[in-house]
């Protein structure tokens, strides 16, 4: 019995960190989805569900949290040591915040989504692109204004041009699509030919 326990235990934690730990190569998509085949299903699913781009979603990602399914952000520090509250509630691969997540579980009755899920995440991404396409009427392939969307929210989108900070984040995402995109061109029928890969 107490042997059985054990297996069960190591069995348990070699799933949890085959599911959850950063891929090796965070700057390639063909990386990512040898790493985690089950990944590629999840954002395929996003994008038949949502239309945004497969390289869209994994391009928010690496800006946001660069895959730790654990991201937070640093913490504020009081006369530049004491370590203070952080800036925000964001969280997860996706650095959602609190409430646009509950929003997000509400209209999509994803009631018992987590923020440290990939699925759930890039599910998120592609609610939030989508709402971003309603709202501003922004295409869901211009990488760029979706991703000043995202950041600023869909109330300060209007101010962007003020903000050459995130102006020149979302420049860092839109060029890291591209590359995405590229790559995943170039490996894609690859990737088709390892769908009975688990991890």
């Amino acid at each position: 019995m107490k042997i059985l326990k054990i297996n069960l235990l190591l069995i348990l934690s070699f799933l949890v960190s085959a599911c959850s730990s950063i891929p090796s190569n965070t700057s390639n998509s063909c990386s990512i989805f040898n790493e985690r085949y089950l990944w590629l299903k999840h954002v395929n699913k996003s994008e038949k569900k949502w239309g945004s781009p497969i390289y869209l979603q994994l391009a928010f990602i690496k800006m946001e949290s660069d895959f730790d399914w654990l991201a937070k952000p640093p913490r504020q520090k009081l006369f530049k040591v004491i370590p203070y509250k952080r800036p925000s509630t964001s969280f997860g691969y996706s650095q959602a915040v609190n409430g646009t997540w509950e929003q997000y579980k509400k209209e999509t009755g994803n009631k018992l989504a987590i923020r440290s899920r990939f699925k759930d995440s890039v599910d998120f991404i592609g609610w939030y692109t989508n709402k971003s396409s309603t709202i501003l009427k922004i295409p869901k392939n211009d990488v760029f204004k979706q991703y000043l969307a995202y950041h600023e929210g869909w109330g300060g989108f209007k101010n962007y041009k003020d903000n050459k900070k995130v102006i020149n984040l979302a420049k860092r995402v839109e060029k890291q699509s591209n590359v995405y995109k590229n790559q995943l061109i170039e490996c894609s029928s690859s990737l088709n030919k390892n769908k009975y890969i688990i991890f």
